[in-house]
């Protein structure tokens, strides 16, 4: 029987945010697997580390303070060469810039964006979680043969929908949700104003990050704060998005767009604008409605169309439903995976 391949996956990400969560979904969907054996190293946020030791997966936390950090560096890259990995997967710049190149080990680079591609060329391997992302790497000079698409799955863990009224919000009301960290490239305020155009709709707008307080004043300016509610960073999106009527994703730039899976898992239709990755993703009037960035009108008459059609709501949570279970779902992602760590161990 052949060993174990050993992977370490490594992220030096920010405390709270879309990557890492799925970075603790896949390494504990793949921690699943008896053809792999894993080690994570993580930046050393307490909360992720208990996440990945409660899913039995070996973490060890590490400052990757950045360039000046020189003594956590070497003491990461002499973590990382004592656990003799087979394979090495890192996540986003800093994790990747920070990860020397090595012949005892095959190095990859996963990419969740349109990343700048300095930080990632000394890698042997670049996964892309959309094929948007793969084209600009290898339109960046990277060996096509060498780049891989595997998108990401959304937690699949089922949840039980909020009472309609939480938040003081009226239960007899059409619900949307939008979540997202609060920054520009989010396109939350191009929302904020379709919503003057659905008199009617109570928004629920879960995030935080650098726009909050700009965007807190666009909803007063508006006059929407009878209708909008900031309800901060939430880890449990899952469960808004089975408590609302329509999710809305009006993004200006989105790599992927894992939330897109995360509504089609749970059953909730989305809007979305066409970005990078809800673009590619979603058929329009299949799995999803897309409208054009930035564009409020068109965003608020789709959300309309969608809250005012029950026969199109369900088309597109089935529509949605079965493209996640053909091509996104945890099983099917994780084995491709594993298939690509098996091809291209040494």
């Amino acid at each position: 029987m052949t060993d174990p391949i050993r992977i370490a996956q490594v992220l030096a990400g920010a405390e709270q945010g879309g990557a890492e969560n799925f970075f603790v979904r896949l390494v504990s969907g793949l921690n699943e697997r008896p053809e792999l054996q894993q080690k994570a190293f993580i930046r050393d946020h307490a909360h992720r580390i208990a996440a990945l030791r409660e899913n039995s997966v070996l973490t060890e936390g590490f400052r990757f303070g950045g360039k000046l950090d020189l003594l956590g560096k070497r003491r990461y890259v002499s973590a990382l060469n004592a656990y003799d990995p087979d394979i090495v997967m890192t996540w986003m710049s800093r994790a990747s810039g920070t990860t020397p190149a090595s012949p005892h080990y095959v190095l990859v680079n996963r990419l969740g964006h349109y990343y700048k591609l300095k930080y990632y060329r000394h890698a042997d391997y670049w996964v892309g979680i959309s094929r948007g992302i793969c084209q600009h790497m290898i339109d960046g000079g990277f060996p096509k043969d060498k780049v891989v698409y595997i998108p990401n799955f959304a937690d699949e863990t089922p949840v039980t929908p909020l009472a309609r009224d939480s938040f003081d919000t009226p239960a007899d009301q059409p619900l949307i949700l939008a979540a997202g960290r609060l920054h520009e490239n989010k396109g939350f305020d191009t929302l904020l104003h379709s919503m003057t155009q659905m008199p009617k709709v109570t928004l629920w707008l879960a995030g935080a990050g650098p726009e909050e307080a700009n965007l807190k004043a666009l909803c007063r300016q508006l006059g929407l704060n009878e209708r909008v509610r900031f309800l901060g960073w939430r880890n449990d999106v899952t469960t808004l998005m089975a408590s609302v009527d329509l999710f809305v994703c009006p993004s200006r730039h989105e790599g992927l767009g894992s939330i897109v899976m995360e509504s089609w898992a749970h059953r909730c239709p989305i809007v979305a604008t066409h970005s990078q990755g809800p673009g590619e993703a979603i058929t329009d009037g299949v799995s999803g409605l897309i409208t054009p960035i930035d564009d409020a009108d068109a965003l608020a008459k789709a959300v309309l169309r969608v809250l005012g059609s029950k026969d199109l709501r369900q088309s597109l949570i089935e529509g949605g439903s079965r493209v996640y279970a053909e091509g996104y779902c945890k099983n099917h992602i994780v084995q491709q995976y594993v298939e690509f760590y098996s091809r291209i161990r040494r």
